[in-house]
């Protein structure tokens, strides 16, 4: 069967359900997947992406937690595929079918909606989180599955072994097929024949379709369990079925492996960082395999002087190492490693330096930001400085393990 014939049989799920309450306050009042990110994006688009550019056109996207933004996100910017070819993208709130909760956990959300593969019976079934940063060919993660016979196959990046201890590790033979498997061990495994890197799970999921039913009817019958792939069924599976890690290597970049899990406020910040970058590791400008999204109809970004009074016009401001968005108006001020979404407006004299600035904010003239998230719709007033005072900060915002300062969405401020 050649690949295309396999993935036309394989049905894709999106999980993006959850809470991500490590994201608060940026997920006060929409799901995780849809925070924007680097820009024009949001943080959904790029796991969407790797679907459109595999071929993948069947799509079903579990949603749950203040879903409403998500959900336009996805009508105004996927609504690509055509039906009467058998393609589809579409938003599933929780059924609650036969039970009467929520999603426990991202195996319960498939238990919950067996009566879906019931009905469109794939062979297999692509199981993806919507709140990861990566560039992926879930074609060749679908032809090592098929090679190995494998009954379950989990996407797997190498990472430095310090750095593995914050996710769960896969401990592999040389065959690739997994042997272990811990959540956050003080002595992360080593990939074999390589003692500095470990295995991390990417929580990209490949079954087949039998033993996914199996297991997660098995494990919805487990009182002890929390109805979690990555602690639950899949450790269990290990032991009973055929389960493989696959390496990932970044589509279009056999060299890359760009992943990012930017389910924290400081994650967050650090990925938008990368992009900044003079050469990012995650590169947008790749036309080979574009990050699609929804683009609203806004003017070209400006960046002017408004003051004849200046006489060194070129001293006045600069704008290095960043991303300006459409609709930006930045006003003979300085913006240095930043990323500026759709309609900021950035005053005369102001200062926003390694911030992130989503729609609409506005800085007043003298501003000063630093190492911050502003949310949506927020007006920093003249004068005003985020990120120099440490306390007064704190008693003000939330701020992140790392110092990150997130002023959050439509609050008022006052000089």
């Amino acid at each position: 069967m050649s690949i295309g014939d396999a993935m036309k049989n394989t049905l894709c799920i999106l999980m993006a359900g959850g809470k991500g309450e490590r994201l608060y306050p940026l997920t006060k009042a929409r799901a995780k997947p849809s925070v924007r990110f680097g820009g024009i994006y949001r943080i959904v688009d790029f796991t969407l992406s790797n679907c459109l550019n595999s071929n993948i056109r069947n799509i079903y996207v579990l949603t749950q937690y203040r879903s409403l933004s998500l959900d336009r996100h996805i009508r105004l910017g996927w609504s690509i595929f055509n039906h009467e070819l058998g393609e589809f993208i579409e938003c599933v709130p929780p059924q609650q079918r036969h039970v009467d909760r929520w999603y426990r956990g991202t195996a319960d959300s498939i238990y919950q909606n067996i009566y879906i593969l019931q009905r469109e019976r794939p062979q297999r079934v692509l199981i993806l989180s919507g709140d990861h940063v990566y560039k992926m060919n879930y074609n060749q993660m679908l032809q090592f599955h098929m090679e190995k016979k494998a009954e379950l196959t989990v996407a797997g990046v190498e990472v430095p072994i310090a750095q593995a201890t914050a996710f769960g590790v896969i401990g592999s033979d040389s065959e690739y097929r997994i042997t272990t498997w811990e959540e956050k061990p003080k002595v992360p495994k080593p990939v074999p024949g390589k003692s500095d890197l470990a295995f991390v799970s990417m929580g990209v999921y490949i079954f087949d379709t039998d033993a996914l039913v199996r297991n997660v009817i098995a494990d919805a019958k487990d009182k002890n369990s929390s109805h979690d792939f990555g602690k639950d069924v899949v450790p269990r599976m290990i032991h009973s079925n055929r389960v493989f890690v696959h390496n990932f290597k970044e589509a279009n970049n056999a060299e890359g492996r760009y992943w990012r899990d930017i389910g924290t406020l400081d994650a967050y910040w650090e990925a938008n960082m990368d992009l900044c970058s003079p050469q990012p590791q995650c590169n947008l400008y790749d036309e080979k395999w574009p990050i699609r999204t929804y683009q609203e109809q806004v003017p070209p970004a400006r960046i002017v002087l408004e003051s004849d009074e200046v006489e060194n016009r070129a001293e006045a401001g600069a704008v290095q190492d960043s991303i300006v968005s459409g609709g930006c108006i930045i006003s003979g001020s300085t913006v240095k490693k930043s990323v500026l979404s759709p309609h900021v407006k950035v005053g005369l004299g102001s200062v926003v330096e390694s911030s992130v600035l989503l729609d609409g904010v506005q800085i007043g003239e003298g501003a000063r930001v630093r190492k911050a998230i502003i949310d949506h719709d927020v007006y920093i007033p003249n004068g005003f400085a985020v990120g120099y005072d440490h306390q007064e900060d704190a008693s003000r915002f939330t701020v992140s393990p790392n110092g990150v300062v997130v002023v959050p969405r439509g609050m008022a401020l006052t000089s």
